[in-house]
């Protein structure tokens, strides 16, 4: 039997804390007995998936899920807490500075305000051109002509070059942003709510160049979202997160058509629909809990239409409930 290929990026017990530490004020506060403590807010809850290369995996959740901390982690704009993060096989700690340089290069990331992104002082040939120039992939003379092609092949005319950004749409601009993503020639783009900000009919335009571009050039990406319409039109599979934790992961469709987790149930209840008649629309009831004083047990119980006993004192595992499928709920041991 043939072994398994490597998948192109694994993510195993990934975790980030941000401590919050007391300050100057806290300090002096506590000299008189007031007892502040450092806080620490655990954003991201021992991570685990693996990512197949040319795959396209959707990552869902609420704000403050910790699914953007996620994409930062494996963009290498933050750093781990616990848990590792392998590309080809590699974990990025025990890399050779050849190798870390080629992951940095290989994983590029896509921002979800593609204003805020682009440097404002900066000409779109700047942008663009800046990188691939200083990591040797395109000469100085040749930087003109390599990023006219880049922005021929995300739609956008090459004269375009010497324009700031300001003097562009907010769909042009996410171009460009994906253009400068492109340059270094990537294997994985991370998109954090890449079209959240544009306007529903560039949404589409934009999705569909993401699709085309993955066709083209064997692109692999983490869709970080929090709209389940964007997701299933784009993903393979598709991974709901909740308060840090991943909750389900299933294939696109099996999710869609047969949610398991009361979470994902309650998210696609909440899917607008093209049908005939009234339909009642509910949002998910209470809130989503602070980090800072997770509850105890299943975080998701003080929500959950079906929490048991158990639910409230033991947090479930992500466990495998058919092929390709795993979620974290007791429900699927009968409890």
């Amino acid at each position: 039997m043939s072994q398994a290929p490597t998948p192109l990026l694994e993510l195993d017990g990934l975790t980030k804390t941000f401590s919050k530490p007391v300050g100057v004020a806290g300090h002096i506060a506590n000299l008189f007995g007031a007892g502040i403590a450092p806080v620490d807010v655990r954003a991201v809850a021992g991570i685990d998936l693996t990512v197949a290369a040319g795959e396209v995996v959707g990552v869902v959740g609420e704000s403050g899920c910790g699914k953007s901390t996620v994409a930062r982690m494996i963009a290498g704009i933050t750093g781990i807490s616990a848990g590792s993060i392998r590309y080809r096989g590699v974990a990025t700690g025990d890399m050779t500075p050849a190798q870390r340089r080629d992951f940095a290069l290989s994983v590029q990331m896509i921002f979800q305000d593609p204003f805020a992104s682009l440097n404002p002082r900066m000409r779109v040939l700047d942008i663009v051109g800046e990188a691939p120039v200083a990591h040797g992939l395109v000469s100085r003379a040749d930087r003109r002509d390599y990023v006219v092609g880049l922005l021929q092949k995300v739609g956008l005319p090459g004269g375009y070059v010497d324009r700031y950004p300001h003097q562009f749409s907010g769909g042009q601009r996410q171009r460009i942003g994906i253009t400068r993503a492109l340059a270094v020639k990537p294997s994985l783009i991370v998109c954090d709510e890449a079209v959240a900000a544009l306007d529903v009919s560039i949404q589409a335009q934009v999705l569909n160049l993401f699709m085309d571009l993955r066709d083209e050039l064997g692109l692999t990406y983490l869709f970080i979202s929090h709209n389940l319409g964007v997701v299933e039109h784009i993903s393979d599979r598709v991974v709901i997160m909740y308060l840090g934790r991943v909750v389900e992961i299933a294939p696109t469709a099996e999710l869609f058509e047969a949610p398991n987790h009361p979470y994902t149930k309650l998210l696609l209840e909440l899917l607008p629909v093209l049908e005939a008649g009234e339909r009642a629309y509910e949002p998910i009831k209470g809130e989503l809990p602070s980090p800072l004083a997770p509850p105890p047990g299943c975080a998701f119980h003080p929500r959950c239409p079906a929490a048991t006993e158990r639910c409230r004192r033991e947090a479930p595992v992500l466990a495998p409930i058919g092929p390709g499928r795993a979620s974290a709920c007791h429900l699927n041991a009968g409890a």
